[in-house]
């Protein structure tokens, strides 16, 4: 029936059931234990960081890093060491991760574009089913209604999330999922005391970074807020412990896109799209090691589970569906790995895709990513392969890396990332070349994997309809400054826009030899 012809009775009852969800609990609802009807469905804590890469974590081999709440949840859970992300840009891959789509296919692929209303999100249909439904911190997406999200808010950056009070004023009469998203650790870097500080001179520098003052106090910086997001954690479990319901809970710890460095965030290599991953909750095999390697970062050392088993963020919508016992999304284009929380060696799949757009620069790239090989196909070879973070001078590490260029100090692996030219194809054995700096996609031994991995990324490409676009958004400014966003300024064709990808849900390959 129109609004126009409700009755002014039908019109208050109509008025308080589209503002129910969004108001906020009464404080004896918030202190009340759950339910015993809420009892039976398990709680979702989802905590992305900003820019975090695993290597900077002490569960992951960080030595000088030190991560006890996230050793204490892989201890008691499952950290996976085969992780990777959809794209290693912000917006896309939030994007990417709540749909459950590769990010040509969400309409949002480039860097601060709005997922567009069309599109599903996995917390929409966990609303639907009765959860309630938080976003506090970082967004980046969309208008939180718009993206299922009962209530919202965001805290000023650099640890001072609302994260507990969300918590704490929940109602209890519904399960939750809670989407915590951590400034941490994006440029600028500020210091607080949540967190220890770094010396630069005892910063491990990344090889694919100049080695120089400026990089190790901007590292050192960095690794502060990776070391805060772990304190934030902390403060997560505490608050689910004092409610009785962590055993109830699951928690996900991971991150948008690789650190905020030089050939790191954005590329595709393991710098940029390999993602922390780190899941512990009702169903998870607590402590069931594959590796058995002890963890390095906590006092004294706690034993980690830890699975080899390949996931794309593609896959995280399809899962947590899955374990909330919530029909999939008809739209989502990854496949839930609930199986391996149970069962470690389990494989839910066995190839990764990523793709990189524009963010800041131009760029078409797209990668097939196994556990032995990387192989990245360049659409634009003939221009420099840059992001803010790896071209901008107001980044200090950015700065002394094309400095050092100039007057020929870099080593050949650091100098990749200044050439004006760009391989149109790149092959690495990432069991030998874990960087990523020994291209073999001219090796004659190596040609056989190359057509596979060609036949892979094309076959991924035909299936999910991506497209080059012919009249790309165009950089934001000129190398090495970061100018102010133009008055005109506007995205043009987009991937996927010429082939209609946002009502495309075919998933591509999942399987080597699908």
């Amino acid at each position: 029936m129109p609004v126009s012809r409700l009755s002014p009775q039908n019109l208050v009852i109509l008025s308080l059931l589209l503002i129910a969800p969004y108001s906020t609990p009464d404080q004896a609802s918030a202190d009340a234990p759950d339910t015993p009807e809420n009892q039976k469905r398990p709680h979702f804590v989802f905590l992305i960081t900003d820019d975090v890469s695993p290597d900077d974590l002490g569960t992951y081999g960080n030595r000088v890093v030190k991560t006890p709440h996230l050793d204490a949840l892989a201890g008691r859970g499952l950290r996976f060491d085969n992780a990777f992300l959809t794209t290693s840009s912000c917006s896309p891959s939030r994007c990417s991760i709540i749909t459950g789509r590769y990010p040509h296919n969400t309409g949002a692929p480039e860097l601060h574009t709005r997922l567009p209303k069309s599109q599903r999100t996995f917390v929409r249909c966990l609303r639907d089913t009765g959860y309630f439904t938080m976003l506090s911190g970082k967004n980046h997406m969309a208008d939180p209604e718009q993206l299922g999200f009962d209530q919202a808010s965001d805290g000023r950056p650099s640890g001072g999330e609302k994260w507990v009070d969300h918590l704490r004023d929940r109602p209890r009469d519904r399960p939750f999922f809670a989407w915590f998203a951590s400034h941490d650790a994006h440029h600028a870097f500020t210091i607080n005391d949540q967190a220890p500080t770094f010396d630069p001179a005892g910063v491990p520098v990344p090889p694919m970074m100049f080695d120089g003052a400026g990089t190790r106090k901007e590292l050192a910086g960095y690794y502060h807020e990776v070391a805060r997001t772990d304190f934030l954690l902390g403060q997560v479990v505490a608050e689910l412990k004092r409610q009785g319901i962590l055993k109830q809970t699951y928690i996900i710890y991971c991150s948008d896109n690789g650190r905020p460095f030089p050939r790191c965030k954005t590329f595709l290599y393991d710098s940029g799209i390999q993602t922390p991953l780190v899941i512990a909750g009702p169903s998870v095999s607590a402590g069931a090691s594959v590796s058995g390697e002890p963890s390095v970062s906590g006092e004294p050392s706690v034993s980690v589970g830890s699975t080899d088993s390949m996931v794309s963020s593609v896959d995280f919508a399809a899962t947590i569906l899955d374990l909330a016992g919530v029909q999939a999304l008809p739209t989502s284009q990854g496949t839930s790995f609930a199986k391996v929380l149970e069962d470690p060696k389990w494989e839910s799949r066995e190839v990764i895709f990523a793709e990189r757009n524009w963010h800041v620069y131009q760029n078409h790239q797209r990668a097939v990513r196994t556990k032995q090989w990387l192989y990245i196909r360049n659409a634009w070879p003939d221009r420099y392969a840059l992001s803010a973070e790896s071209g901008k001078f107001r980044f200090q590490a950015v700065k002394e890396l094309w400095t050092a260029a100039n007057d020929g100090r870099l080593t050949p692996a650091q100098a990749k990332l200044t050439l004006s030219r760009q391989p149109a194809e790149e092959l690495y054995r990432v069991t030998d070349d874990p960087y990523q700096f020994d291209n073999l996609a001219n090796a004659p031994e190596h040609q056989q994997t190359l057509r596979q991995m060609r036949s892979l990324l094309d076959r991924w490409a035909t299936e999910t309809a991506d497209s080059i676009p012919s009249d790309p958004t165009p950089d934001r400014g000129p190398l090495h400054k970061f100018a102010a966003k133009p008055k005109d300024f506007k995205h043009r064709e987009m991937p996927g826009d010429a082939t209609n990808a946002v009502t495309n849900n075919a998933p591509g390959p999942v399987g080597l030899h699908d």
